[in-house]
């Protein structure tokens, strides 16, 4: 069975926007700004063998303040851009109570299911709290990379970083 290394998208990729200690979406193509390393990261786990797939909850769709097209505009230029295999989105609020919103793993057991994964040996790496809730229920390690947003924190991630190299250098040490 592969291996994946499952990856949000805002704040692990590409740049958060971050309004009163809170992150946000880039509101456009334009706003997105790469992570430093990001590149880099993304190619050295892809070199060992790592399914490389985005999971990003993306509401703003379904409340109206994004349009869809916008936001796939925006995956076709990670795509183009990086060695990213696949990209699973959300769309849905919460109110909507969907499988597939983090921190429910719906995203990560559909892309399982899909490639043959083996989500024992997979890992899941974000900036939030319910990124690393959806790697725990997945059965994946977990690695969170601390911003300290001015929320809820995640708790007991398997590790903590400053960065997506900071973790891939971390996945393929093989201390994790």
């Amino acid at each position: 069975m592969t291996r994946a290394v499952f990856l949000d998208r805002d704040g692990v990729i590409n740049r958060a926007i971050v309004r009163e200690g809170r992150p946000f979406p880039p509101a456009s193509v334009e706003e997105l700004e790469f992570l430093p390393r990001v590149g880099e990261a993304i190619e050295r786990l892809k070199r060992a063998g790592f399914r490389l797939i985005v999971v990003t909850n993306q509401p703003d769709v379904a409340k109206g303040l994004q349009r869809r097209e916008v936001v796939e505009a925006m995956h076709e230029r990670i795509r183009r851009e990086t060695l990213i295999d696949d990209i699973k989105v959300c769309y849905h609020s919460e109110r909507d109570e969907c499988a597939c919103r983090k921190p429910k793993p719906g995203m990560l057991l559909e892309a399982a299911r899909e490639e043959s994964l083996d989500l024992s040996q997979s890992f899941m790496v974000g900036d939030r709290w319910r990124d690393v809730e959806a790697g725990r229920a997945a059965g994946c390690k977990t690695i969170l990379i601390s911003y300290e947003y001015d929320e809820r924190q995640a708790e007991r991630p398997d590790a903590i970083v400053n960065s997506l190299f900071e973790a891939s250098e971390l996945i393929l040490s093989g201390k994790i």
